[in-house]
């Protein structure tokens, strides 16, 4: 498993590096995620040996035991779509949370980072591509959103993130990518500069998100080979 992550690894930053030459980015500031859901603590363990140092996971209950048994040895992200009811337990566990998509669960957050004297980072989670089934703010009340986030004293909203749109036609892949960046640079003038990370891109599409301004890039099966069976 060493040898076959370490190659992907090496192909992974090749094509990032052939990205951003491509469209005029500099590969240094892109930030990969390393997305081991369904995967188990030996491949978080392999990642992070191999020079991953940020770790994303999706479903709570699969990530707990997992994280709890590696240790705090590296910058967890919570990237998939997270209940109010489970916020105590991710605020626990996670340095990041990329999936707040509503004022209700960023309140849950907040109380819960407040009770243990702690700061959350946060991203806010926008559907750009208007599919029914991904989670996220609507892209016309994402900075509505924003600015009601911003206020709760224990959340650090430092950027916002997308699923690209599930479809072959990269058009309209790009163009859900353009929009959330046009969200982020409003989102930037009403935060600040510590609103700097741009969270798009996955395995199928991150060079995609590359050309349309990501900084922070989600890969999994890229990495690890295809999910296992849950």
């Amino acid at each position: 498993m060493k040898d076959f992550i370490s190659r992907n690894l090496t192909e992974l930053y090749g094509r990032i590096a052939g990205a951003c030459k491509q469209y005029d980015r500099d590969a240094d500031d892109i930030t990969v995620v390393a997305v081991t859901k369904t995967h188990p603590a030996a491949t978080i363990m392999t990642a992070i040996a191999g020079g991953l140092h940020n770790i994303g996971e999706s479903r709570l209950q699969d990530a707990e035991p997992k994280l709890l048994e590696v240790g705090h040895i590296a910058r967890f992200h919570m990237v998939g779509h997270l209940q109010s009811n489970k916020a105590k337990k991710a605020v626990e566990l996670f340095d990041v949370i990329q999936s707040v998509d509503s004022l209700k669960l960023a309140t849950e957050i907040n109380h819960h980072a407040e009770a243990i004297d702690r700061t959350i980072e946060c991203y806010v989670q926008v559907n750009c591509s208007g599919e029914s089934q991904k989670s996220g703010v609507a892209p016309e009340e994402c900075l509505k959103l924003l600015k009601q986030i911003n206020e709760l004293p224990a959340i650090s909203l430092t950027g916002l993130m997308t699923i690209g749109p599930l479809t072959e036609d990269t058009d309209e892949i790009r163009q859900a990518f353009r929009r959330c960046n046009e969200l982020f640079k409003q989102g930037r003038d009403l935060i600040g500069s510590d609103f700097d990370t741009l969270s798009m891109g996955m395995s199928d599409d991150f060079e995609l998100a590359i050309a349309e301004g990501s900084t922070m890039i989600r890969v999994g099966t890229l990495l690890f080979g295809e999910r296992q069976p849950q």
